[in-house]
């Protein structure tokens, strides 16, 4: 979840110029009311995170009419920002901005990793964004460096219901995909520094 602002300097650039010059680029930029914010790199728990929770979720997904992607979809939010989920899943059919179908417009729920490292205000403004969103019916912030996950479920537009699971036999209901998970299966293979923790299935 940590971004940077790069050319800072430079001109703001249009959503048409950002997608045009980001299709063509080697590496990943998120884009914010016209500044083009440069997404960090993923250290070793940060991708089994992003792993673990795409297996665990995809794994109870046969039969359902999910689709599942993992870090490099294009999300276009509110606030003219457009951004690159670590997980979005939506259930139903996607919906694209053009036939290059690489900017998903109707995400059902999105999992985004953040650390003690994140900027608190790019994460509020991220988070802000996702619920802002008509379609997105429940957001996940996993933390990288401590066992919690911050869930928030859309009761209507206006009201959502906060919860925070911090222990390793906490599961999870993902109402609006229809299934549950662990957190020791989000959290399976990272270690802590007082434990390890390993997968627990849910049934």
């Amino acid at each position: 979840m940590n971004e940077k602002i790069i050319n800072q300097s430079a001109k703001k650039s249009s959503a048409e110029e950002y997608l045009m010059s980001e299709r063509h680029s080697a590496t990943r930029n998120e884009y914010l009311n016209g500044r083009v914010l440069a997404r960090a790199g993923s250290n070793r728990s940060h991708s089994l995170i992003v792993s673990n929770a795409a297996i665990a979720i995809g794994s109870r997904m046969h039969g359902h009419k999910c689709e599942i992607y993992i870090g490099n979809m294009r999300v276009k939010l509110p606030n003219n920002f457009i951004c690159y989920p670590d997980v979005v899943i939506v259930n139903g059919e996607p919906k694209f901005s053009d036939h290059n179908t690489d900017v998903l417009q109707n995400p059902t729920l999105v999992i985004e990793i953040f650390s003690n490292e994140t900027n608190s205000s790019d994460k509020t403004k991220k988070l802000e964004s996702f619920l802002e969103m008509e379609s997105i019916k429940e957001c996940f912030l996993v933390k990288e460096d401590e066992m919690r996950v911050e869930h928030y479920a859309k009761q209507n537009q206006k009201q959502w219901i906060y919860r925070i699971y911090n222990e390793r036999d906490d599961v999870i209901s993902l109402d609006s995909i229809n299934c549950k998970v662990s957190l020791a299966e989000i959290y399976a293979q990272i270690k802590f520094k007082q434990a390890e923790f390993s997968s627990k299935a849910v049934n």
